[in-house]
């Protein structure tokens, strides 16, 4: 695996370094250690798999509250999406801030975002699947979002959504925190 730090300090971009064969290909996608020695949370209390038939479907802006805040890997295993992280930490010097990366299953490439960030994606081909492991548990309670077109973050989608649920498309205006 090679990490490559992201622009947002604690985002880092996994590129997955295969091994080819007769036999096809071996690759390593998860090794703790390799996580804690670059300060990333390593813990997995969930793993999720999100399939969208459509190309232009938008999933997000999605996080957790704390203490239920969840660190998170993302791949793509089939078709391509582009992946974008917004930095919600307040003391962050990226704050507000925006991260996007294309993820697709040929480049197998991951996306590893900390805690404090908010998540969604775009699909860019017809039948997307999306795989991620989450640091804690989904706790509806804790759940919460921001408006994927939300002008506080002017995030550059290469395309308006076609597919979006009701509730990814009203999350309300988000509001910074003081000092932030």
């Amino acid at each position: 695996m090679k990490f490559t730090e992201s622009r947002i300090p604690g985002a880092w971009i996994i590129d997955v370094t295969a091994i080819h064969d007769d036999r096809g290909l071996f690759a390593m996608t998860w090794r703790p250690d390799e996580f804690i020695k670059r300060g990333m949370d390593p813990s997995l209390a969930q793993c999720n798999l999100a399939f969208s038939s459509k190309k232009g479907t938008l999933r997000g802006m999605h996080f957790q509250i704390a203490p239920h805040a969840q660190a998170k890997v993302i791949r793509c295993t089939r078709g391509a999406l582009l992946d974008v992280i917004v930095d919600l930490r307040p003391e962050s010097p990226t704050y507000c801030q925006w991260e996007a990366v294309e993820l697709t299953a040929d480049n197998r490439r991951m996306l590893y975002m900390p805690a404090g960030m908010a998540h969604g994606y775009l699909t860019l081909t017809d039948d997307a699947e999306a795989y991620y492991h989450a640091s804690t548990p989904w706790v509806p309670a804790a759940e919460s979002g921001v408006r994927w077109n939300d002008p506080a973050f002017a995030i550059t989608w290469p395309s308006e959504p076609v597919v979006i649920s009701a509730k990814d498309a009203s999350w309300p205006d988000f509001v910074r925190a003081e000092g932030g």
